[in-house]
């Protein structure tokens, strides 16, 4: 089989398989050439989670539910500009808990906005995502456009917070897991 015949059959075959046949074309001889290529980009679906600042809820007031809210920047690049959220504790199972030693744990709720300055949203679960989320941000951290796209929402509620010994210091971290929609 000729190497002309050989590229004619690759070519058809491409062409077969996805429909559409890109292919360069080549210059010939002579005082100048002139040819030409295709160029193809794309690019997967991408989230990005930023601004995010670590909870300090230190002498606060047993008698209330302590809060704290803060605004955060979620970007998405799929067409839609959206994104799913599951969050996960530190404590056993994943649990929403903080610990200090050999104490009970003290449990706290975690909420969940897919705007900025909220002080209230949707009530996340462990390990469960909150789907069919929608940022407004234009750009990966948040940089250019909105400040922040999404508010986090942390609660301890007063009666946890009056079965915790005075100046005992408890700890904990949360995991917030973005992912494209």
């Amino acid at each position: 089989m000729s190497a002309t015949i050989k590229q004619c059959a690759l070519a058809l075959l491409l062409v077969g398989s996805s429909g559409v046949a890109y292919a360069s074309t080549q210059g010939t001889a002579g005082a100048t050439s002139s040819g030409s290529v295709n160029i193809n980009a794309s690019v997967p679906a991408r989230v990005r989670i930023s601004n995010l600042s670590d909870v300090n809820l230190s002498n606060v007031d047993p008698m209330v539910d302590a809060l704290n809210a803060q605004s955060v920047c979620v970007w998405s690049n799929t067409s839609t500009r959206g994104y799913n959220v599951t969050a996960s504790g530190s404590g056993a199972g994943n649990a929403f808990t903080l610990s200090s030693g050999a104490l009970p744990v003290v449990p706290y709720s975690v909420e969940w906005a897919a705007s900025a300055g909220q002080s209230t949203g949707t009530g996340l679960a462990t390990g469960v995502a909150l789907t069919g989320l929608v940022s407004t941000a234009t750009s990966a951290d948040c940089s250019s456009g909105p400040a922040n796209s999404a508010s986090l929402v942390v609660k301890i509620a007063s009666p946890e917070l009056q079965a915790m010994p005075a100046s005992t210091n408890y700890t904990g971290s949360l995991t917030l897991l973005v992912a494209p929609e």
